[in-house]
Parts: structure tokens; sequence; C-alpha cells
């Protein structure tokens, strides 16, 4: 029964061992500073007597080795003493990035109400962290999470590790403890628990000889101190379950590219608004507000273009009432409620030719049909908008529906022109 040295001692990077056990090309070891995949810490890289080791597993309570050889090409046996060589840069890496997770943890703690700690993961370009909170972390939040997890980065605070009992670990002031994200920490009753700091914040400063950063049950590599972790980038946040934000978040190169991104980014900006960086806030804002009302003025010069369309309809007698009937270009039936009803307020207010009702036929891959009907003509003439388009749909099939005075169709399987031209006769 062996289990890894790496959480104890992660700067090793090159160690002897006596093989116990071979299976096939699985091979454990006495001992072992590889790393094997746990808690959402990948495992190890590297080669064992110059074998490149594919994967590492804890499994009945042994490390297993899955070496990247043919078995039959295995010459390994109980007993021989080999070398392991561990990947320097993914070990590295991993340690960087599962301090900083811890870090991020902390910021949290400081930002959020009932924080709870649902799961993490270690990819090749960036970290998540799953968290519970009483209400959902938004925008400010993860610029506030970044912005205290560097400072704790910069404020150069000692990580260290220890073992208790179950129940002393429990009793850890603050600790986060997931038996179920968190297997890797507990092995035979003990626990093992990380420390980031001794120090809390007057502010968000720290000072020697108060709380930690952040206490937590965990298994992982760390580094001996958060300035090793480098810069932290937050890149995204979502929402995988219910009461779980999950947040994304850079260290090492690819943290470097995104803050270059974003600064970049940000500078584009202030050139095209001709402001400076500092200002963008308030010239995006100008910007928006421009766009709302050149939107709202584009909306009410489309309506009125429509209704102009509407308007210039033919008209015909049908069962004793007059109707403007015709085929629409470039329209969407909900854009045309508003303009069908200008159609028929402007006709009222002509001298004696406004049309009771109208019929537009949309066209292009997707007919419809929508139709106005005048109050009036609503109640005095009987007609209803409703009624015609179940009569149009009937005919040529699709859906829609509506109430007496306006009504729309969709998915007609007929040329507009031809549905305009029954609606005439009909």
């Amino acid at each position: 029964m062996t289990a890894s040295r790496a959480p104890a001692e992660p700067a090793v990077r090159e160690f002897e061992a006596t093989v116990e056990s071979v299976d096939g090309r699985e091979v454990v070891l006495d001992e072992t500073y590889f790393y094997p995949e746990s808690g959402g810490q990948p495992a190890d890289r590297g080669t064992l007597d110059g074998h490149l080791v594919d994967d590492v597993v804890e499994r009945d309570g042994a490390v297993v080795h899955a070496l990247d050889v043919d078995p039959e090409a295995l010459s390994l046996a109980p007993g021989d003493a080999v070398t392991g060589l561990i990947d320097d840069a993914f070990r590295t890496y991993c340690a960087r990035a599962h301090t900083a997770s811890h870090v991020l943890y902390g910021a949290a703690r400081r930002i959020a109400d009932d924080l709870g700690y649902a799961g993490f993961d270690i990819s090749e370009t960036k970290v998540r962290v799953d968290l519970t909170t009483a209400e959902p972390l938004g925008d400010d939040d993860l610029i506030e999470l970044e912005r205290l997890a560097n400072r704790a980065v910069w404020d150069s605070l000692p990580v260290s590790w220890e073992t208790h009992s179950a129940e002393e670990a429990r009793e850890v002031d603050g600790i986060a403890f997931n038996t179920k994200t968190e297997e890797g920490a507990m092995s035979d009753g003990a626990v093992r628990v990380v420390t980031v700091g001794g120090a809390s914040a007057a502010g968000d400063r720290p000072v020697p000889d108060a709380d930690p950063w952040d206490v937590a049950a965990c298994g992982g590599t760390h580094v001996a101190n958060t300035a090793e972790i480098g810069p932290v980038a937050v890149l995204e946040r979502s929402n995988p379950g219910e009461g779980v934000t999950r947040v994304e978040f850079a260290v090492g190169p690819t943290a470097i590219d995104e803050i270059g991104a974003v600064h970049a980014a940000a500078l584009d900006a202030a050139a095209t608004l001709d402001a400076r960086v500092g200002d963008l806030p308030d010239a995006v804002a100008r910007l928006r507000d421009e766009n709302n009302r050149l939107e709202a003025d584009l909306r009410d010069a489309r309506e009125e273009l429509l209704a102009a369309r509407l308007r210039d309809l033919p008209t015909v007698e049908v069962d004793g009432a007059r109707w403007a009937i015709g085929t629409v270009d470039d329209a969407d039936p909900n854009e045309l409620r508003e303009p069908a009803g200008e159609a028929l307020a402007a006709g009222e207010a002509d001298a004696g030719d406004a049309p009771d009702a109208l019929a537009a036929v949309g066209t292009g891959d997707a007919p419809f049909l929508v139709v106005a009907v005048a109050d009036d003509a609503a109640a005095d003439a009987g007609i209803d908008a409703g009624d015609v388009v179940d009569a149009v749909t009937d005919e040529f099939g699709g859906g829609g529906g509506g109430g007496p005075t306006f009504a729309q169709g969709g998915g007609l399987d007929a040329d507009p022109a031809a549905v305009a031209a029954w609606l005439r006769e009909r």
C-alpha cells in the first residue's frame, strides 16, 4: 500500500524507487513522487526508466503508473531499481494553478455570502472553480475576484500543509471541507489541510499573525508562496447548476496572453472612440445612448415606410366591405401591426375612400398573411380578422390566429400573389 509523496514534497522532480509489481504495462513502486489524477488535478507527466508515463491513478490504495509501452517490450520486474523523472513544466503549472484556485476561493470568501465549494478542475489552458453562493456572481464580482486574487499573489503569502485527524480538521476555523470533491485529501482517517497565508486584512491588506487567506482540505500539489503563482486572469463565468457559479481563470502564459489581449482590445476601442482607456465607460455610455436613439429613429422610419406601402395597396369590394389587398416585400409579420393600424387610421381621415380592412401577404421564402380591420368595420360590418386568416390557412395550409381587428398566419404553401388574388375574389 503506497501513497504518492508528491503532495508532501512537491519540489521533487527525480527519485529512485523499487518495482513492487508489474501487470502488463502498469507498474507499482515501493514509493513514488508522481501525482495520481485526483480531485480535479491531472496526473503528472514524465518517465520511468526512460519509458513515458501515460497515466497515473490510485487504485486499491496503490499508485499505478501506466507506461506508454508495449507490455511485451517492458523488461521491468519486481525488485528492479528504477528512476522516475517528473515533467517539471507540467508539475509547476499544476502546482501554481491548484494554489491559485485556493487564492481565488479566498477572494470569494471576501465578497460572497454563504460560500461553498462545489468542484475544481485544471486543464491545459485554464482552471475552473465551482462555487455555491447565496446570490449568483456578476461581472463586477468577477473583476473583484481577479483584483483580490492578484493582490494575494503580490503580497507573497506563505502556503503550508499539514495532516490532521478528520475530527481535528473539521474543527479548523473556516476550513473548506467537501468530502465529495476532495477525496485525495483523506487517507486512513487523516485529512491533509492546506493553508494560504496566516494573514487577514485591514481592508484587503494582509497583516501578520491573523486569520489565513484560505484554509481547505486538499490533496493536491502546491507552491510554497503565492508569489510563485504569477498573474491570475479571470476568463468567464457560467451557471452549470442551481445555486452554482462556475468561474474559469488562467495562470501563467495563458493569463499573460489574456491580459495582453484585453489591454489591446481596450486600446483599440479607445482609439476608435477617440477617448482615453480610463474614459471608455463614459464613451461607451454615450455611444449606447446614441445607438438607442438611432434605433428608435430607424424603427419609426421603418413603420412609416411600411404604413406607406400598406396605404398603396390596391382596394377592392369584398362582401360589401372595402378591402386593401396586396403583397408586401421585405417585411416581417410582427412589424406590420402598428403600420397596419396607421394605414387604416390615415384612410379614415381621407375623403370617404378609407378601406374597412386590409390584407397584406408577405413575399419571400416563408409567405405569411396579416389582416387588420378598422374598429368600426369590425363592429358594424361584422368583419373578423381571425376568421379571414383561418379561411386562408384552410385553403393554403399553415396556421395562425388572432382577434377581430388583427390576425396573422404563416407557413402558407402558395405563391403570395395567388393568395392575394384569392382574397380579392372570395
